[in-house]
């Protein structure tokens, strides 16, 4: 399968179909190891690289980019503001296009100075309603007219939420990543944003919960593959745009390397949708994620077929 196919946003642009996260624990040990793996996977024929200020990666994404010694137009680079930066979109781009030091940021996705998660007395995670996603994305869209960033896009967008952010909107974002596997493929959202101009941009695309499934690991034993190797086939064969992250050569290989599955077994991996979130799902406690509830976030059945205004 090509995995350097490019898909084209609604603006024209061009992004890697494959790409690499770049999320590391924030600790000195493995913060000080990002700019050396990165500078591994842009080896192995990486080219579209995901940060995020939040990661605190984003200045050793940049000096793997800069010593990798390919042109800067050769890599994209995607970035993403804090979950809580909402009231402050200027001034964390800021931030992300000072860190990352590249002279343009490829894609833009929208605290408490001393606590990246502030909480409530309770336990829960502390929000607010001052500033509202339609207003945060407004400022958004003012960081193209800066000539900063190619395009801007969303992440952990529903239907609901996009309808809602459409009231204001003056432009429809580029992508909208989101948790997406087998055991969650989004189909719903993936008609609408199919719809609408919108490219999906998996995270976390290849849990080993999903990974361990008979039938993705059938499939990989016909084809002499990994069951890794069927799950990000699966994804480019919905032209979606998948990160997975590995600090492994090898795996970095493998990610890179993804054989062509028959239609009819990816058919038996289009069945495995169960609407399962793995990586953002409730907590047993407050019932939310990051503050919000399922509901707020448009999340309650992600398999309920979407059905247009006029039908």
């Amino acid at each position: 399968m090509d995995t350097t196919r490019k898909i084209r946003l609604n603006n024209g642009v061009e992004v890697p179909i494959v790409g690499t996260g770049s999320w590391a624990p924030n600790t000195p040990e493995a913060q000080g190891r990002v700019s050396t793996w990165i500078g591994t996977a842009i080896k192995n024929g990486f080219r579209h690289i995901d940060t995020a200020l939040g990661y605190r990666t984003e200045k050793a994404v940049g000096e793997a980019v800069r010593a990798s010694g390919i042109p800067r137009e050769e890599i994209f680079v995607t970035t993403k503001l804090p979950w809580n930066h909402h009231d402050r979109v200027r001034w964390s781009f800021d931030q992300s296009f000072q860190n990352l030091n590249l002279g343009y940021i490829d894609l833009a996705i929208p605290y408490d100075e001393n606590d990246d998660a502030p909480k409530n007395p309770d336990g829960s995670y502390k929000t607010t309603n001052e500033v509202n996603f339609n207003q945060s994305w407004a400022e958004m869209e003012k960081l193209l007219e800066t000539g900063k960033v190619r395009a801007i896009g969303v992440s952990n967008f529903s239907i609901k939420t996009l309808e809602q952010l459409f009231k204001t909107a003056k432009i429809v974002p580029a992508v909208n990543q989101v948790e997406l596997h087998p055991y969650l493929a989004q189909n719903a959202l993936r008609e609408y944003c199919t719809k609408k101009g919108i490219v999906l941009t998996a995270y976390t695309p290849s849990y080993s919960l999903v990974r361990n499934d008979p039938v993705i690991g059938g499939i990989a034993k016909k084809y002499g593959v990994t069951p890794n190797q069927v799950t990000l086939s699966w994804h480019l064969s919905r032209d979606t745009i998948v990160i997975p992250k590995s600090e492994d050569n090898e795996r970095q290989k493998e990610n890179i390397n993804i054989p062509e599955i028959s239609p009819v077994d990816l058919e038996q991996v289009w069945a495995l949708d169960r609407g399962q979130r793995i990586c953002n799902k409730p907590d047993p406690v407050h019932g939310q994620v990051w503050g919000w509830t399922m509901e707020q976030f448009g999340w309650e059945d992600p398999r309920q077929p979407w059905k247009p205004e006029s039908a």
